[in-house]
């Protein structure tokens, strides 16, 4: 059976990894969870804990990854005391034995969404017309107690029907307002996102931050929090282009709605496609690595 090669990690060095890693996710985790306790939301740092399902203790969790090995210790983390952890005479490992049929089957799905997104050519003309389409008409506006829009409506409506949508992202065009789905250039499904996501997308983009928390605790925590922290710059990219005003909270905005805006816009798409594009190959191999290993008998 093919095994990983494994690198051994001393105690003293994982365990000093694990502090750090929980220090680095707290300095983030902990902020939001005061201001849960408050009933407040900040519709850019708090986004990435309500669009995406991964709870704060996970962000906060360490796990090595798939190919290192940790040396026993005392006071060991339970997570490190059950599957897919294997014990062996050098310590402990993730073992691939314990990965189900149905999450190497995600995982694939996963890797074919990546690839296909990292080689499709990138679009560059949306110009973040997903978050206006949104509150078209003004009938679902989603930071309504949090932010105000920056723009009154009928300027909002008229710059959507000014301009052409061609968004290629499931999650955004889903959320789009009824009335302006019909006008879009590409109609996105969930059956059929894997031939529709391209690398210059603010979403596809974010979504590395998705993929990499549906393989854990297979490609390790260094890769997730990369990924997490670049979603949270295309998050603030996302709103600062969005209608909504968040000079409060000290975001100028990107202003679409002017020529000048637009080419701003595309100037941060491209910064962002490039700083994605090495992050998505990390994952890719990642996955490659783990997808590489047998299938287990479990379903």
């Amino acid at each position: 059976m093919h095994q990983t090669a494994l690198t051994p990690l001393s105690a003293p060095v994982w365990q000093e990894r694990m502090a750090a890693h929980r220090a680095r996710a707290m300095a983030w985790t902990q902020p939001m969870r005061d201001r849960r306790a408050r009933r407040e939301s900040h519709p850019v740092l708090d986004f990435l804990h309500t669009y995406y399902s991964f709870s704060f203790g996970k962000l906060e969790q360490w796990h090595p990854g798939l190919g290192v090995t940790l040396q026993e210790a005392p006071d060991l983390p339970r997570i490190f005391k059950r599957p897919p952890y294997q014990r062996s005479d050098n310590g402990l490992h993730l073992d691939t034995t314990h990965l189900p049929d149905k999450k190497r089957k995600q995982l694939t799905w996963i890797h074919h969404l990546l690839v296909g997104t990292q080689h499709r050519p990138p679009n560059f003309a949306c110009h973040g017309l997903h978050e206006w389409a949104m509150v078209y008409s003004g009938a679902e506006i989603r930071h309504r107690e949090t932010v105000p829009l920056r723009l009154p409506q009928e300027a909002i409506d008229a710059l959507v029907d000014s301009h052409p949508l061609c968004c290629t992202h499931y999650d955004a065009f889903r959320f789009f307002a009824p009335s302006t789905r019909p006008r879009n250039k590409f109609f996105p499904d969930l059956s059929d996102r894997g031939d529709n996501e391209q690398p210059g997308c603010i979403h596809a983009n974010m979504d590395l931050y998705k993929w990499s928390f549906k393989a854990m605790p297979w490609i390790g925590s260094d890769l997730l929090w990369d990924c997490f922290q670049f979603a949270t710059r295309c998050r603030e990219i996302d709103m600062r282009a969005s209608p909504y005003d968040l000079r409060s909270l000290g975001y100028a905005p990107i202003p679409i709605e002017t020529e000048a805006g637009r080419r701003e816009y595309e100037r941060e798409q491209l910064a962002l496609m490039n700083a994605g594009r090495p992050l998505r190959e990390r994952l890719i191999a990642a996955l490659e690595n783990v997808l590489a290993a047998p299938p287990s008998s479990i379903s």
